[in-house]
């Protein structure tokens, strides 16, 4: 299992970064990855911060979340040999952390700026470009520093999201289990429970998110770092990632223009509790309670792309069984399902 030492939560936080470092035994050289809007904070508190506690500081610019970026990034850090990375950012500034880090076997800190999925907390990260759609293994952060007070600044849009990926665990540990029952997979209870405490959590707190009230932000960043944790444990996504991931990852490869990735995942779990019988009614009422999509308008995404999507969940990761079957749905089963539960 790798899990986190260091979880930290807070507000005004992104100060302790270097006291965090210096407290884990680092010393010497620091490589901060993040995107061109967030250089103005790294080189700021946070690079005060490293240098008060007598850390040497270099940055890696992250433009895009492809493998030309972690290419581009595994060779900073050959340049500048640090003794910890910090991805700090939105998810793709944190996915190419993790990776190239991990491809270049240097520890690894994650620093949210966003809370729009669990990868802030996940071994996993997602590169665009590649054969499959799913996730690489790269690995878990060593430590996640979450300032409340910067996350909260971001966009209402990317909080909601992280709401989406994070009930999107209804279905997924249903899917686990189905797939223990059925194909006789492995499957960890406390792992399941875990992911599932971190569903009930948002779900159960879906009217104060809204509102963006501290504590409301604090719960889904909570949530969303369990949810890594819980991967970690299971040595797989599988607790955090089922049909409604096969969902987004197909919907991802076809439609011209997809939305967030934790949207996806959340109209995904509507129609995968649906097909398992769940109270799907009950996830459109708390994702349309935080303000998050339940259609295909308000994904923006025409109706023929939802149907096609559902066809090829099977495909996504077929040795990955979930409520979709090994044979899946055929077009007219899709659209039925798509109506039902009132995404098209």
């Amino acid at each position: 299992m790798q899990l986190p030492r260091e979880v930290i939560v807070g507000n005004g936080i992104m100060r302790s970064l270097g006291e965090v470092c210096e407290k884990l035994g680092f010393k010497g050289n620091v490589l901060i990855m993040t995107g061109p809007k967030m250089i103005s904070l790294a080189q700021g508190d946070v690079t005060d911060s490293l240098k008060e506690a007598s850390f040497s500081v270099s940055y890696f610019t992250v433009k895009s979340a492809t493998m030309e970026s972690v290419k581009m990034a595994e060779e900073r850090i050959k340049q500048v040999r640090p003794s910890i990375v910090i991805g700090l950012g939105g998810g793709k500034d944190i996915d190419i952390a993790k990776l190239s880090s991990a491809n270049r076997r240097a520890p690894f800190i994650s620093v949210p700026t966003t809370a729009s999925h669990d990868g802030i907390a996940s071994s996993h990260a997602s590169i665009k470009g590649l054969d499959k759609p799913y996730s690489l293994r790269g690995q878990a952060p060593l430590a996640i520093i979450a300032d409340i007070s910067v996350i909260s600044k971001s966009p209402y849009r990317l909080i909601a999201s992280g709401c989406g990926d994070v009930v999107a665990k209804y279905t997924a540990v249903r899917d686990w289990r189905l797939a223990h029952r059925v194909k006789g997979e492995y499957f960890g209870d406390y792992a399941a429970e875990l992911a599932l405490m971190s569903a009930r959590l948002v779900m159960r707190n879906a009217g104060s998110i809204r509102k963006l009230g501290e504590n409301a932000v604090r719960t889904v960043v909570e949530a969303l770092i369990s949810c890594g944790v819980s991967m970690s444990i299971a040595g797989s996504s599988r607790p955090c990632s089922g049909s409604e991931h096969m969902f987004s990852h197909a919907l991802t490869m076809m439609a011209p223009k997809p939305a967030l990735h934790g949207e996806q995942c959340g109209v995904g779990a509507i129609m995968s509790a649906c097909l398992q019988k769940a109270n799907w009614e009950l996830l459109r009422q708390v994702l349309q309670k935080i303000g998050a999509p339940t259609t295909s308008s308000e994904l923006e995404i025409e109706n023929k792309f939802i149907v096609k999507a559902l066809t090829m969940v099977h495909k996504v990761r077929p040795e990955r069984y979930t409520v979709f079957g090994e044979r899946g749905l055929t077009a007219s089963q899709a659209e039925r399902l798509a109506r039902k539960s009132g995404v098209i």
